[in-house]
């Protein structure tokens, strides 16, 4: 279909398939087909560039279950995990962070951390701790009340860490 498109006028990109070799080794590969032309316009054939990705989708597969494992790994932590972006927005709150503070992990995301969930007499210190660790600081076992969904004081132990992108930004 791929070459046959192509013979038509109408170029693919990133067409992936596998290939298989003559000993019956099996090759992802990543096909860009082009209409070849001669000089007066008129189709002459196709133009088939193919990268070996095999590799590449092998790193990427790993990469995916490392991902999901830790994800399982902070969503299931016998500790409240959360996390912040640049804004102080919540983007990370996992199951025990909900148990302990009785706000659902939909309730908290978004929320700026500071001002909806810690009290007002720790803000600045607490959103001092977070700034710096957004710098590379970090900061361990500061600790801070918080105040359930329900009123109720629990005393938080935090560690913050920073967070980095996939740049080591």
């Amino acid at each position: 279909d791929v070459l046959q498109n192509a013979l038509a006028g109408n170029e693919t990109a990133n067409f992936e398939f596998v290939l298989k070799s003559k000993h019956g080794e099996a090759f992802t590969v990543l096909l860009n087909a082009t209409t070849r032309r001669d000089g007066k316009g008129n189709v002459t054939g196709v133009v088939g560039v193919g990268q070996d990705i095999t590799e590449l989708n092998q790193v990427m597969a790993t990469s995916k279950r490392v991902a999901d494992d830790l994800t399982r790994l902070i969503d299931t932590a016998n500790a409240p995990i959360f996390g912040i972006d640049t804004f102080g927005k919540v983007t990370e709150w996992n199951a025990k962070a909900s148990s302990l503070l009785g706000y659902s992990k939909d309730e908290a995301m978004g929320q700026n951390l500071v001002q909806r969930f810690i009290t007002e007499e720790f803000k600045a210190s607490v959103d001092q701790v977070l700034a710096s660790a957004l710098l590379g600081k970090e900061t361990a076992n500061f600790e801070f009340p918080m105040f359930t969904k329900f009123g109720e004081r629990r005393e938080i132990l935090l560690n913050a860490t920073t967070r980095r992108g996939p740049n080591d930004e």
